[in-house]
Parts: structure tokens; C-alpha cells; sequence
């Protein structure tokens, strides 16, 4: 478990080169419940007398929360705390490229340390891991990977933000778990609940799925109501699909490690699922003793006790530009079809024009935007593709016309 008294919470501050350590909150919570404990559940309705009401209970000045901002460090300070972990799960915003580089760099120092290393992704769905384990073993390439993952239809994010992660894992053979659920069984449950889900549907859920924790629900629900109308559903699916969420994750890097006695693993999932441990930490060592640490990249609520045991703040950094064709698409029925070739663009240059029905990209067939994309993932301005597209005649047969573009 992590030990949240033993490292309070500590701030990492990047400031150019520059890494200030926060090595400790000092705080007192005199009153409540100790943090992650649970209160007896309430039940059924009662009825109570009315009561006066009492003035909140303010804290003594002399224990306002105060933080050390004398120490220094960096990213390899923390490193030897990570280390003597089971389990060290870092948190992400999903479209941070920063991110992203600092739980690269976390997976090379432990690996340094510990060459049985697993990296377990929310990124990707279980029902998928045999791809996972085809590219990781050399069997398939990125695109590969990508369709056969159904990548851009299920996870979406560039893939750029994860490809550097997945090539360190492959060429240094570290498996890859993939720990999300599928979309399938998460929609469903979010469209009608658990209590909508069928017999066979039931049998791929979590074997337990634990509600006790209701400060954690209480911040669901602020996150919910500042998204009224959530897919058009109540808040009880929308935690409900949480919980299916971290109890599936948390299950699934449980089973791994039992399995594999003698692996660490480094989890990489949202912040939300990470935060107060209260999503896939706690489920995860409920199924397995193992020691673990919170590293969270970022956090834009308060810094309070028991957050994490690290916080990050890297220097923000974006991808390099993609290559863009410059064109709005449309899906229609198993076809792409070009709707529009915006101005000065890769398409309207190369003559397309609305209508147009890519066949494929490259000698690769496209049927949909995740087609498109997995083809094209790393292309970059400047570089060439080949297109074939079918154009359709009012008085004569269709055209297939192939076409070298130029990405802009």
C-alpha cells in the first residue's frame, strides 16, 4: 500500500532545468475520519427532527498546511523511493506530450534498476493484448499495431504522445499490459447500468467492484455536475462506469503481477484514476500486497495531504507539426469520402474534390478517419503520400485515380 504518512506529499516544480523538491505537507486534521477511511453506510430513508444549525469548525491558525520550498531535486531524487516499489503508477493528462516524456523517463530509470519491468496502459484494451504482444515481440509494425488494436477508434489520442513509450518497450522487450476495458462493456453500462448489462456481458465484469469510498464519489459528482448532461445519462452510470473503469484496470495489473512474481510494474493511466488513490491504487493493492507510489503529472485542484506521493510539474512541450492533407471528411457507411479541400491545401492543390472516395493511402485501404490516421500517424510536413480515390460521374463510369500529395 502506499504509505502516505511516510512521504506526505512531495512536489516536484520544474522550472526550466530546475527541479524544486517539496519534501513534506505539514498539516494537522485533528477532526474526521483518517484519510481513505470510510464511515459506516447509510440505508433506506429516515426521518429526523430538525436541528439547529452549528457554525463549521475552523482549523487553529497553527495548523494551516505549510510546505518546505527549501529543498532541491530532481526527477532522479525520487527515483531510488520509485524503485523499492512493487507497483509505481504515474498519472497523465492524456494530450500532454510533456506528460508523456517524464513517464518515458520514469520507465528508463527503473528499468536501470529493474530489468523485469512491466508497463501497464490505459491506453489500450484487453481484449486486444495478443496485438500488444505481436509488436512488442517484433512481429507487427506501428500501423500494424494500430489497426489491429483499433487504435484511433477506441483511444483516439494522437499516437504520437505514446509511440516513443511503446518503442522503448519493444526494443528492450519490457511487456506492455493492456489494462482498459472494453469500450463495448463501458458504453453499455454508461447507457443503462450495470442492471442493463446481459448474463454473458455480466461474466467480463471486475469480480468486485468496491463503493465504500465516498469521498471519492463525492468528487466524481462535482466533476459530473460541471458536465451537466454527460452522454445524456444520470449520475449513477457515470459512476458506475468510473468504478468499472478502475476496478477493471486495477484488476487486470493485479493479475499480471501475481502471475509474474518476480516483475515491477510502472501503470500509466489519467490522473483521475490515480488522485487520492482512490481509483486503480487502492483496487489494485486490495487485490494483491504489493508497495506502491502515486507519481502525478500535474494536478489543477488543491494540493492536499494524501494526493499522491509525488507531484510533478514538468515544462510543458507540444508535438513537433503533422502533416496535414487539408480536407474536411466524411464517414458515411464503410466510406471516406472528401466533403470539402480547405484552401491552399495538400487536397485542393493536388486537383481532389468534394466527393472524392479514398480507396486508400499508400496501397493501404481506408475506410474511416482511424484508417486514415493509422496510415498516416508519423507523417510529417513535407513528406509525400499516394492516394487513390474513386469519382463518381453523373454520365459516365466512375474513375479510380491515384494522386501524389504533398503534406503541408
Amino acid at each position: 500500500m502506499t504509505d502516505t504518512r511516510s512521504y506526505g506529499l512531495v512536489s516536484c516544480i520544474r522550472r526550466g532545468a530546475a527541479v524544486l523538491l517539496l519534501p513534506a505537507i505539514v498539516t494537522g486534521c485533528a477532526t474526521g475520519l483518517p484519510h481513505g477511511q470510510v464511515g459506516p453506510h447509510m440505508t433506506g430513508h429516515s426521518v429526523t427532527a430538525p436541528v439547529a444549525e452549528t457554525p463549521p469548525v475552523r482549523q487553529p491558525l497553527a495548523l494551516t498546511t505549510a510546505l518546505d520550498l527549501s529543498a532541491t531535486t530532481n526527477l532522479e531524487g525520487i527515483i531510488p523511493v520509485l524503485a523499492g516499489k512493487r507497483v509505481v503508477l504515474v498519472g497523465e493528462t492524456h494530450d500532454r506530450y510533456d506528460h508523456h516524456l517524464m513517464e518515458l523517463e520514469i520507465i528508463r530509470r527503473l528499468h536501470a534498476v529493474h530489468p523485469r519491468l512491466a508497463i501497464g496502459m490505459e491506453a489500450f484494451q484487453q481484449p486486444f493484448q495478443d496485438i500488444l504482444d505481436g509488436y512488442i515481440e517484433g512481429g507487427l509494425d506501428e500501423r500494424q499495431l494500430l489497426r489491429g488494436t483499433e487504435y484511433y477508434r477506441r483511444w483516439r489520442f494522437d499516437f504520437r504522445l505514446y509511440a516513443p513509450i511503446l518503442e522503448y518497450a519493444r526494443e528492450n522487450h519490457l511487456p506492455v499490459v493492456a489494462l482498459n476495458l472494453p469500450v463495448e462493456l463501458t458504453s453499455r453500462v454508461g447507457r443503462e447500468g450495470m442492471t442493463g448489462l446481459t448474463a454473458a456481458e455480466r461474466e467480463r465484469l471486475p469480480d468486485e467492484i468496491d463503493r465504500s469510498d465516498t469521498a471519492y464519489a463525492e468528487r466524481l459528482r462535482k466533476v459530473f455536475e460541471n458536465h451537466p448532461g454527460v452522454d445524456g445519462h444520470g449520475f449513477e452510470n457515470f459512476i458506475e462506469v468510473q468504478l468499472l473503469w478502475d476496478e477493471g484496470m486495477a484488476e487486470r495489473a493485479a493479475d499480471y503481477l501475481r502471475a509474474h512474481p518476480d516483475y515491477m510494474m510502472v501503470v500509466l493511466a489519467g490522473v483521475g484514476h490515480l488522485a487520492y488513490g482512490s481509483g486503480i491504487p487502492r483496487r489494485l493493492t486490495r487485490r494483491l500486497d504489493a508497495d506502491s507510489a502515486i507519481v502525478l503529472n500535474d494536478w489543477d485542484g488543491e494540493l492536499e495531504p494524501g494526493l499522491a506521493d509525488f507531484l510533478l510539474l514538468p515544462q510543458e512541450q507540444s508535438l513537433p507539426p503533422a502533416g496535414k492533407f487539408g480536407a474536411l471528411l466524411e464517414e458515411d457507411d464503410g466510406k471516406l469520402l472528401i466533403d470539402q479541400c480547405l484552401p491552399d491545401s495538400a487536397c485542393m492543390l493536388a486537383g481532389l474534390r468534394r466527393g472524392d472516395l479514398i480507396v486508400a493511402i499508400n496501397g493501404e485501404s481506408v475506410t474511416d478517419l482511424a484508417d486514415l490516421r493509422a496510415v498516416t500517424w508519423n507523417k510529417r510536413p513535407g513528406e509525400g503520400i499516394s492516394i487513390k480515390v474513386r469519382r463518381e460521374h453523373w454520365f459516365l463510369p466512375a474513375q479510380e485515380l491515384s494522386y501524389e500529395i504533398m503534406l503541408r
